[in-house]
């Protein structure tokens, strides 16, 4: 099993390994990053008897349906699994298994992970699963094929009808109180803990339910009670300990819309650009009266004379993790590994959210009384939002670039990017800032060719080099 080249995310994979270490499998885990040409040497060295691809963030699907096409000119004839949060049994019958004529199957979950690998692998079995599963691909891909599809405007007909706000005379632009560049190290890892948000703790473990009902479950309750009671202490062993250092870094910056693009300047003159945020549209067919909403719709057009700001922040709380990891490998202790990766993650989320009400409340401060509690937080009821590179608002990875770039968060924080734009370590979490009180989350389902056209020239890249970051949107 490997994470896939580019990609940094294993909490899920390593999941799946301990549960079929414990029914009885040898898992052979290459870890994170891997290239397709490692994975399949690997394969051959260790005589494997099934391959399992994992990926958390969407360059990831790609990859995969390459690792799916090398098998195949390879010859391979091994079973390929497929599992990651941005993984689905559609992309997988659609767009991973026609590059591969043996079997392909999503997991869904780890626990799926036994059933799956016992099927592929039985000799009374695996035939006829193999047919069930090729069956049940095919008629998705018919289903997918015959599909009316969503229905596009063009390009310039969404951005006639983009969401507009210059027309009210009453919403101006907060200049920030404390402009620029900063940077906070060693962050106090107990005032991040109040922020925590647990919901997503539990899915790690592939438990559903939110918090706190979920530990009233009747179903999950008690195994949900246990792996909070073990996280609670964890996350008290690293607070206490030290194990953990979290930085962030962020900036207020002079900004204006450019059709989709956002100008980012270095000051007040607006003289000098130090940015370009190339924003996508939703291009999907709207109800009357509903805009096509782009995050740039935001921020003040460049022609308006009105000046606005745009932040940008990068937070991570992963620093120093890989020696109480190394720790916990040399103990054979898959459980407390998973454990601290995944407080590690809810530490980063807890950053960002305890970033961004710093960030309201006193250095853009268009909120200075702001005054929520936990529950308030968590439902986001506060003005503004962050939207990050590669979640539905933003579906594109390489603005994360950018935002690297102007903050130097390599320096300031400790972060990187990999080739496929993941971040290291991979508790981070990194995005904008947009403060205008109709600002909201929305999601771009699908965009045109003319827009991809588009994009890629004010980005500055080829139409192939654009087809490969935006491919899950085309």
């Amino acid at each position: 099993m490997a994470t896939v080249k580019g990609d940094v995310h294993d909490i899920g994979k390593n999941i799946v390994g301990v549960v079929l270490g414990c029914n009885g499998y040898d898992v052979i885990d290459l870890g994170v990053m891997v290239p397709c040409d490692k994975i399949l040497a690997a394969a051959r060295e260790h005589g494997a008897q099934a391959i399992g691809l994992s990926g958390l963030i969407t360059p990831s699907l790609e990859e995969m349906a390459h690792v799916a096409a090398e098998m195949e000119r390879q010859g391979f004839d091994l079973p390929l699994m497929i599992g990651g949060a941005t993984t689905s049994r559609a992309h997988t019958a659609i767009k991973i298994a026609p590059n591969y004529s043996h079997p392909v199957v999503y997991v869904p979950d780890a626990s799926r992970a036994v059933g799956v690998v016992t099927s592929l692998l039985s000799e009374t079995q695996r035939e006829a699963y193999a047919a069930e599963v090729a069956a049940d691909y095919a008629k998705l891909r018919e289903q997918h094929a015959a599909k009316r599809g969503v229905q596009l405007v063009t390009l310039a007909e969404a951005r006639a009808n983009r969401y507009r706000w210059n027309a009210d005379p009453a919403y101006v632009p907060h200049r920030p109180a404390r402009p620029g560049v900063k940077v906070l190290k060693n962050v106090d890892l107990a005032v991040l803990a109040e922020f925590i948000d647990w919901s997503p703790f539990f899915q790690t473990w592939d438990l559903a339910g939110a918090y706190p009902q979920i530990l009233d479950d009747e179903i999950v309750g008690e195994t949900a009670r246990n792996v909070f009671r073990d996280g609670k202490e964890m996350l008290r062993q690293v607070i206490e300990g030290r194990w953990l250092q979290a930085n962030a870094v962020f900036g207020l910056f002079p900004a204006a819309a450019w059709n989709d693009d956002i100008v980012v300047y270095a000051d007040e003159d607006r003289s000098e650009v130090i940015a370009h945020w190339h924003g996508l549209r939703q291009q999907h067919q709207r109800p009357a009266g509903k805009p096509n909403y782009s995050l740039t719709d935001f921020i003040a057009d460049a022609d308006s004379g009105v000046p606005d700001w745009l932040g940008m922040f990068a937070v991570t709380a992963g620093i120093g993790i890989e020696k109480k990891l190394a720790e916990f490998e040399a103990a054979h202790d898959d459980y407390r590994s998973i454990m601290l990766k995944s407080i590690a993650d809810r530490l980063a989320e807890a950053c960002a959210e305890w970033l961004h009400a710093r960030v309201r409340i006193d250095y853009w401060a268009y909120a200075p009384g702001e005054d929520l509690d936990y529950e308030a937080l968590v439902k986001e009821t506060y003005r503004g939002i962050r939207p990050a590179p590669g979640y539905p608002a933003c579906p594109d990875h390489t603005a994360k670039a950018e935002i690297f770039r102007v903050l130097d968060v390599p320096k300031n924080a400790g972060m990187t990017l990999t080739d496929a734009y993941a971040m290291t370590p991979a508790s981070a979490v990194s995005g904008f800032y947009l403060a205008h009180p109709e600002a909201q989350y929305f999601a771009i389902s699908k965009i045109g060719a003319d827009q991809m056209k588009d994009w890629a020239q004010r980005a500055g890249l080829s139409e192939a080099e654009a087809r490969k970051w935006l491919a899950p949107i085309l």
